[in-house]
């Protein structure tokens, strides 16, 4: 087994100082519905194994600190980091710090990254359905302390719009809120049933925040088992992140 993981390193106009990296399940330890990066601490999977595949991924990716972790429960809060609740309650956090790490978890849900064009600040996000209908974006956006012109985002892997099957309560959560989101979910196989497209909602939601510059979306978690975790299409199954950080200037520029 490879001793190096394969990860994302996002695709995106952020300036030097920025660092961030989203993990795959390719090239850690796990056995069995983990296997093998698994990042998930809760999910049921071996303590030790999943100690090892963090400490690869830290390694790989050049990370200053441990992330600091947030317990997600498909809401809009947003925590400022660093936090001295050891893992508190949120769905996004940001900091100002270098070297302080965001981070959230996923296996079919949104993971969004912010930063600024200055690197004055980072965020990570965790957009379900539940979130995004609930402004998690929007709340994010909100808390930075620049405006939104100033911001980029970029969109991690999420289980997409060919497999995302959801309620008519689903397409009126959003619909309630912004008319024109109905153009992101397309009729499903049944009545009453949609297929949505959680990539464009985030879209959306972002411009109406004020924020243009997004990239990334597309790439489905659901749709390649090979390189995602997809809590719907297994059930049991791993977490993989999304951690971004402002690098620590060197030691002979403080």
């Amino acid at each position: 087994m490879t001793d190096s993981p394969a990860l994302i390193f996002p695709d995106w106009s952020a300036p030097q100082p920025v660092r961030a990296v989203f993990t795959t399940r390719q090239g850690g330890v796990s056995n069995g519905p983990f296997a093998s990066l698994n990042v998930g601490r809760n999910g049921g999977d071996d303590a030790a194994a999943v100690s090892e595949n963090c400490r690869r991924v830290f390694a790989a990716a050049g990370m200053p600190a441990e992330p600091r972790w947030i317990r997600q429960v498909h809401g809009a809060r947003v925590m400022r980091m660093p936090e001295s609740a050891p893992e508190p309650e949120a769905d996004a956090s940001f900091t100002t710090e270098p070297g302080t790490v965001c981070a959230v978890q996923a296996a079919d849900c949104l993971p969004v990254l912010f930063c600024d064009e200055a690197a004055t600040v980072v965020a990570a996000a965790h957009a379900g359905w539940r979130g995004l209908a609930a402004g998690v974006l929007e709340r994010t956006v909100e808390a930075l302390p620049v405006p939104p012109q100033r911001l980029l985002a970029w969109l991690g892997p999420a289980i997409g719009p060919e497999d995302f099957e959801v309620g008519a309560e689903v397409r009126d959560a959003f619909t309630r809120i912004q008319t024109d989101a109905g153009g992101a979910f397309r009729q499903g196989a049944a009545p009453g049933k949609y297929y949505a497209d959680l990539f464009m909602l985030a879209r959306m939601r972002l411009r109406r925040a004020g924020v243009e510059r997004i990239y990334g979306g597309g790439l489905s978690t659901y749709a390649d088992p090979a390189r995602f975790y997809s809590y719907r299409r297994d059930g049991v199954t791993g977490r993989m992140a999304a951690l971004i950080w402002l690098a620590p200037a060197p030691p002979g520029d403080r």
